[in-house]
């Protein structure tokens, strides 16, 4: 059997490394939750995490092994927003310049946020692209070669999958074992991180991957059983505005992951506002998938221990407001 991009090793590595850098964000219940599915829930509420979601972990995972001569050059990478952050910040963290590569329309708070955490470092900048006609990989590739500087991707890096992983080992540790675990999809390096992490730490766990129902790449991925090239997707969750898996991250998925389900726009809208109303959470309408998918009936978990990966909260709060009065437009 072919061996997987990571080890629970790694996991374990990358958890010593984010020691004291990273928040160990709050396992939070809900009683309405568990009284509207059956099931004992835990989300894991990477929405506290630094820059706002779970992406620093792999983005400072990955960074902070870079050699000193890599340091010195910097790092470039691409991103709708939250991968964009966390590069940012994690290299402004260990003193290295980074170039990010962003869309035109991402959300205006991720841009901003990005841009604020580059400030003060030299050789640092956001390059704009438009994400319907342009190849964001080809885009940072080219710089990369240009400017000598290490390109590290948002989800198809073993060191990046691995800090990804430690967010489920955490809830596990905290939560105790689990009998499901469901995780929002994008490129698949959360997914694939914490796979790994919760078959080590809860034996005999399903682990359910969500995607929303115009990006569900994954999913048809799975079903051809090779990775499978959409367009850009159409939806309010622009973090999993992905067009494939990793080449690394679907084997993961393809042994670990017992199957991709997908949600609607509407439906993750309803989450936001569950989460707003009942838990008091601000969550991005990506950070929303896997609850979505729970919370709407999609996944039976009646009975079931379930632990949810609640993936982020960087979302305008204009947006957010417009989102909760029905403009999904």
């Amino acid at each position: 059997m072919t061996a997987l991009a990571i080890t629970p090793q790694d996991i374990a590595a990358a958890a010593g490394r984010l020691r004291g850098v990273a928040h160990r964000t709050p396992v939070l219940t809900s009683r309405t939750a568990d009284a509207a599915t059956g099931a004992k829930v835990f989300f894991k509420c990477e929405n506290f995490q630094r820059m706002g979601a779970f992406k620093f972990r792999g983005a400072y995972n990955a960074l902070a092994q870079f050699s000193p001569a890599q340091r010195r050059a910097g790092v470039i990478a691409f991103s709708s927003g939250n991968h964009a952050q966390a590069i940012a910040l994690s290299a402004r963290l260990l003193g290295m310049p980074s170039v990010i590569v962003m869309p035109h329309d991402s959300p205006a708070a991720k841009l901003a946020a990005t841009r604020e955490y580059q400030r003060g470092q030299p050789g640092s900048e956001v390059v704009l692209y438009d994400r319907y006609t342009e190849d964001r990989e080809a885009i940072g590739a080219r710089l990369a070669a240009e400017r000598g500087m290490t390109l590290i991707p948002p989800y198809d890096h073993p060191h990046v999958m691995a800090g990804q992983g430690t967010a489920a080992a955490e809830l596990i540790e905290e939560a105790g074992p689990l009998d499901l675990l469901l995780v929002c999809v994008g490129g698949g390096g959360l997914i694939s991180g914490c796979a790994v992490a919760a078959h080590h730490a809860s034996p005999g766990i399903s682990v359910v991957g969500v995607e929303p129902e115009a990006g569900n790449d994954t999913q048809r991925s799975l079903a051809a059983g090779r990775i499978v090239h959409i367009e850009t997707p159409q939806t309010i969750a622009d973090g999993a505005q992905t067009q494939h898996s990793g080449e690394l991250t679907f084997p993961v998925i393809q042994r670990l992951v017992q199957r991709i389900v997908t949600v609607s726009d509407a439906q993750l809208v309803e989450t936001m506002r569950f989460f707003a109303e009942r838990m008091k959470l601000v969550v991005e309408p990506t950070g929303c998938l896997g609850a979505a998918a729970l919370l709407q009936g999609v996944v039976a978990a009646a009975g079931q221990r379930v632990g949810v990966i609640v993936s982020g909260g960087n979302v305008d709060l204009a947006r957010h407001a417009g989102l909760l009065a029905g403009r999904l437009g």
